[in-house]
């Protein structure tokens, strides 16, 4: 490390030691001020579920099937979508618990690459994918409530956007103040979507048993809207893999984790196969009751659904949305904030990024820069067109990651590992990344170029904001006094690590 980073550390670790010796501390200076473990078994399943199910499944089901062709197609991209994802989560899984850092994809692949690789996808992410995906949630959650009061057209953009705003804001506020409240309300929340994904294949399963599969017939579910390309079908995967987005975010908390070693798998193994399940048997019901068309034409699929099946109970389908969409907002914000602080902690963002509250000992600054960030992306305009490239950057970030774990095969082969999947595993799922990604771009190489063109934009904020350790006095003491006014007015220190939970699991000595 340089002698300004150095001094940027010293500095604020002298006004750190100045708030805890003015009485912040108040059970002695020998307690460490740590990020807290509160995620057992069941809320690491409820980050998962809750990451996944969010805005997704109520939006995806027209864009795959529109991509897709058919109901029987769509269907299977349904299915094959959970089974790639089950793939990957295997693979995390064994990373996860190699490098037991928070931080997830950018954690693993700045120590198995280095940084200017990690740094591009911290990048990316910070930049558009995680902002975006949280205004697109935010989004569905404004216009399912707002709905019934604009029941003969879309409710108005300034409405929407404010209801938005405050929602994210009030969710941040909750985070900022303990992390118990945010693990209580991602459980509360992932049941609650939970019980209106059963209610919606419930009443499907209804139908069907009363003879209403007329969409869902082999003859008639394989008939084909439009032609067939692979192109499309690639973009149908896309739009699956944005309804299944987030089965990777229990890895960015690690650390708050109780017993990461057997928790973290443990909820993997449990909760993609559920999500899996769940999708598929309701995209079924969904046809049970809509034909192909009236679903493309739909705007709210499950509005939809409900005005069709529910009668005088149909408001039940808005408000379901609506929870579903807030528990997936909370998650979102509880999850991306620790990737911020993950990456402030390896010095690739500013050092206030790393701090925690005297103590809650929740990732404040975080919090807020995420929360920022998401307002300026509701503040652009319509976000839906954005859902292709922020899942292709996904993609592209999870085949490096996967990749990266056949690397440190290689790279560190007497290291002990907890989990070692077979090798088909990422292979399986590479081969299946490399194919997507090559036909998504070939198909829509303007959208898949964006995304490539935003995380390439990394490389030269990388070299002089990170690389470049010479930086002038002026540059150094101003970002010195923004860390100090950051610390006063958030109330945060450095996080002391407990190494026994964070360093990598040691090589295996030579007989």
């Amino acid at each position: 490390m340089d002698g300004t980073e150095t001094n940027r550390r010293n500095c604020a670790k002298t006004e750190q030691q100045k708030m805890l010796d003015s009485g912040g501390n108040q059970s002695g200076s020998k307690d460490r001020v740590t990020l807290k473990k509160e995620i057992g078994l069941l809320s690491a399943c409820a980050i998962i579920i809750g990451n996944i199910i969010g805005s997704g499944i109520f939006i995806s089901p027209k864009g795959v099937l529109d991509h897709a062709g058919s109901v029987g197609f769509s269907l299977i991209v349904w299915v094959l979508g959970g089974g790639i994802c089950a793939l990957g989560s295997l693979c995390y899984a064994e990373l996860g618990v190699t490098i037991p850092k928070s931080g997830g994809d950018y954690s693993y692949v700045t120590e198995i690459f280095g940084g200017l690789v990690g740094f591009l996808l911290l990048w990316s992410a910070v930049l558009i994918m995680y902002p975006t995906t949280l205004a697109v949630i935010a989004l569905t959650f404004s216009n399912y409530v707002l709905q019934p009061a604009f029941p003969n057209c879309l409710p108005p953009y300034i409405a929407t956007r404010l209801l938005s705003t405050t929602c994210v804001m009030f969710l941040t506020w909750v985070n900022c103040s303990s992390v118990r409240w945010g693990t209580r309300i991602q459980d509360i929340f992932t049941v609650g979507k939970l019980l209106a994904l059963v209610l919606i294949i419930v009443v499907g399963m209804i139908q069907i048993a009363k003879g209403h599969y007329d969409a869902l017939e082999p003859q008639t579910a394989f008939e084909f809207i439009k032609d067939p390309s692979v192109g499309q079908i690639a973009l149908a995967f896309l739009q699956a893999s944005f309804a299944y987005s987030g089965w990777n975010f229990l890895n960015y908390v690690t650390e708050e984790v109780v017993e990461p070693r057997k928790n973290l798998p443990r909820a993997i193994y449990i909760s993609i196969p559920l999500v899996t399940l769940v999708y598929t048997l309701t995209n079924i019901a969904y046809f049970s009751s809509m034909s192909p068309q009236e679903l493309l034409d739909s705007n709210a699929v499950a509005v939809t659904f409900g005005e069709k099946l529910l009668g005088v109970f149909s408001w039940v389908m808005p408000i379901s949305v609506a929870l579903s969409t807030f528990g997936g907002i909370n998650g979102y914000l509880f999850t991306s904030s620790r990737l911020c602080f993950s990456g402030a902690r390896e010095g690739h963002l500013p050092y206030l990024l790393a701090m925690i509250h005297l103590k809650s000992c929740t990732p404040i600054p975080a919090l807020l820069v995420c929360c920022t960030a998401t307002i300026v992306i509701l503040c652009i305009g319509d976000t839906h067109n954005l859902i292709n490239y922020v899942s292709f950057i996904n993609y592209l970030s999870y085949g490096v990651t996967i990749a990266g774990l056949l690397y440190y095969r290689w790279k560190k082969p007497k290291l002990f590992r907890p989990i070692k999947v077979n090798l088909l595993v990422p292979c399986s799922y590479l081969v299946f990344w490399a194919v997507l990604l090559g036909f998504s771009l070939y198909s829509e190489p303007v959208v898949c170029g964006m995304g490539l063109v935003i995380m390439l934009t990394g490389v030269p904020i990388y070299f002089i904001g990170v690389q470049w350790k010479n930086k002038p006095h002026w540059i150094s003491s101003a970002v010195e006094r923004v860390t100090y006014l950051g610390q006063r007015l958030c109330y945060v220190v450095f996080p002391q690590d407990d190494p026994s939970e964070i360093q990598p699991l040691t090589e295996k000595s030579e007989l």
